[in-house]
């Protein structure tokens, strides 16, 4: 099997690293040799974050070159913008459709850009979701990244029962259950919406 390369892509506290914990265990328990990095732009909660999870038979490095990535996992907007570039021209980006200003647009240094999921999607197959919303419904936004994990899920030959039991063993016992919830809100609407995005 060729590697498949995922980023994940974030601002810090929005818990990409739980994310690239739960993708390195379930590509572990498909049997697969696995690399995980992470990258901090600014320690910070708000700074950027850039996670790899790399998995096949054979995974000789961690680090995702620029256009190598099959799955672009962003947590927002902004983020997806930025990263976009790292996606192979057969890749996907699966984004969560919020915004975040980075602190260079808090103290008007910058500007939030404007219709960055159509810009994308001129170039890019793209997936957006409200996950936050979605999360919120839930009753707990802090879930809106395992809403995210589902729907990138429908990208990645593992089935559902393997995430939930991944999910089960990976979260803090508490939030078993709500995650495995957000789990499956975000796997049925990847099922129902996975074929939208770039014509």
């Amino acid at each position: 099997m060729q590697t498949i390369n995922i980023m994940i892509v974030g601002v810090g506290g929005q818990g990409t690293l739980l994310t690239s914990r739960v993708l390195g265990k379930i590509a572990l328990t498909g049997g697969y040799d696995v690399k995980l990095s992470e990258v901090h732009g600014m320690a910070q909660r708000g700074g950027s974050v850039v996670t790899y999870v790399r998995y096949g038979d054979s995974v000789a490095e961690p680090i995702v070159e620029e256009g190598q990535a099959d799955i672009l996992i962003a947590f927002e907007r902004l983020e997806a913008l930025r990263y976009a570039h790292f996606l192979k021209p057969t890749g996907a980006i699966i984004v969560n459709d919020t915004r975040i200003d980075p602190m260079s647009v808090v103290i008007g240094a910058a500007e939030y850009p404007e219709h960055i999921l159509e810009n994308l999607q001129k170039k890019y197959k793209v997936l957006a979701v409200d996950a936050t919303a979605e999360a919120l419904k839930l009753g707990n936004p802090r879930v809106f990244n395992t809403i995210i994990l589902g729907v990138a899920a429908q990208h990645m030959d593992f089935s559902k029962e393997e995430w939930l039991q991944v999910i089960a063993d990976t979260v803090p016992p508490k939030t078993i259950e709500i995650n495995q919830k957000a789990f499956l809100t975000g796997y049925e609407y990847g099922k129902n919406n996975t074929d939208e995005g770039q014509e």
